[in-house]
């Protein structure tokens, strides 16, 4: 890609923010016009050149925006969506005979749909409870059937990886936007959805730290000119910013993850020349990581440095510092302590826990809910999630990416479960076979 069609997709997309800010139903016609433009392609291609995943990466990235201003067709738009172009990429390129285990995870999930369906009327809100919190396993379970096996050369994952980063500069402006006085938002060191753009914080810093990832890569390896490099570079530390002001720990923490170990990875298999540009590298962006974490904390009078040590406001150290999430965890293991087979089913943790405590509190921790709804087949589901990755690498050690996508998703589950399509699009591309080319 040449440095101008680059800086022009950047520009389109800081553009973009722009416009829906100022016009916000432009955000309707933005979330319709990636579904329909995204089925045109597939269709006229027939999916050649595995298209469903370019088009399954913008939409990713696009999700989160999308549902803070209003722009998706459905809340679960980005999961169906990527569902609905997995199958059609399936019926115009198959699958791998290694996609068995992901086809054993989905029939693993079918029993607790039916233990949820005992004693309950069979109407449309429990339909839209169980697809709230079924979609997301079925969603990754369909990506990965569809990528695992897929060949794909290391410059077309930049490619993958540019599509997702692409509508983050567009939440990002829009967010910097919705909040320009930074100061008069601070109200303690709780998450803070009025520097999350007015929608929730903990979705935001996810696709911000996945955006913070997205462009440090491309500015390591995809970066041709120095100015190429130093603007990847700037929009990560950017999103890094953005992420940070959100007061939303998990994912920022998950972006940070995903760049140690894609460091580790790149560095075991540089040469020696390679090893010291990268000793120089770290060093430098040490730095930088300092200058922006000063920076907001300047910004915030301390609030986020406070907020990362587990401290309210006045300095005094919070008696949970994973936000009501442990609690919730403990309540999902002693119901599955109590229903160790198959479950209480799916959806039924968020009903009983409303009975006990007359309020709807929903899982953020993907591990115990499966745990708690789906009991020991639920043990089992994980396991094959966990271990598949991991065995498959054995013979693909080309795939660089694979270990940085694996902690994306068992990261982001554990603080904000599968409400977005992100962990479960990710994981699927950990089963890429990528291979480097000449280039």
């Amino acid at each position: 890609m040449q440095n101008k069609h680059y800086l022009a997709l950047l520009f389109s997309h800081v553009l973009l923010g722009i416009l829906i800010f100022f016009v916000p139903f432009l955000a309707k016609i933005y979330g319709y016009a990636i579904l329909g433009i995204g089925v045109f392609i597939v269709v006229m291609t027939k999916n050649k050149n595995n298209e469903v995943l370019y088009i399954c990466s913008y939409i990713v990235g696009s999700e989160v925006f999308l549902r803070m201003t209003d722009g998706s067709p459905n809340h679960e738009f980005g999961k169906y969506s990527i569902i609905v172009f997995m199958l059609l990429g399936m019926m115009y390129s198959g699958f791998s005979k290694y996609a068995t285990p992901y086809w054993i995870f989905l029939v693993l999930l079918i029993p607790s749909i039916f233990i949820a369906s005992e004693n309950i009327a069979y109407d449309l809100d429990f339909k839209n409870k169980i697809a709230f919190n079924i979609s997301g396993p079925i969603c990754l379970g369909v990506a990965s059937i569809y990528v695992i096996g897929k060949k794909i050369t290391v410059l077309e994952v930049g490619n993958l990886l540019l599509l997702i980063g692409l509508p983050v500069i567009s939440m990002a402006v829009y967010v910097s936007l919705y909040t320009f006085d930074i100061k008069s938002a601070l109200v303690g060191t709780g998450s803070n959805s009025d520097l999350s753009g007015g929608f929730g914080p903990n979705q935001v810093a996810t696709i911000l730290g996945l955006g913070m990832f997205v462009f440090f890569v491309r500015s390591i390896l995809y970066s041709k000119t120095k100015l190429i490099f130093f603007l990847n570079l700037f929009l990560a530390f950017y999103f890094s910013y953005r992420g940070f002001l959100t007061f939303s720990r998990g994912g920022m923490m998950t972006g940070f993850g995903m760049i140690g170990i894609f460091i580790f990875f790149i560095y075991i298999h540089s040469r020696n020349a390679g090893k010291v540009k990268l000793n120089y590298l770290v060093i430098g962006l040490s730095v930088l990581f300092f200058l922006t974490w000063s920076y907001t904390s300047f910004l915030t009078n301390g609030l986020i440095n406070k907020r990362y040590a587990g401290q309210n406001a006045q300095g005094i150290e919070k008696k949970d510092k994973f936000s009501g999430r442990g609690e919730l965890a403990s309540d999902e293991i002693e119901m599955f302590l109590d229903n160790p087979f198959f479950g209480i089913g799916v959806g039924k943790g968020t009903e009983i826990r409303t009975e006990k405590n007359g309020y709807v509190t929903a899982s953020h921790d993907e591990i115990t809910r499966m745990l708690a709804e789906h009991g020991s087949l639920g043990i089992v589901g994980l396991l094959i999630l966990f271990f598949t990755p991991i065995l498959y690498y054995f013979g693909n050690r080309q795939n660089i990416f694979l270990f940085s996508f694996l902690i994306f998703w068992l990261l982001t589950i554990n603080h904000a479960a599968m409400r977005t399509a992100s962990p479960c699009f990710i994981y699927a591309l950990a089963l890429l076979n990528i291979r480097f080319d000449d280039k």
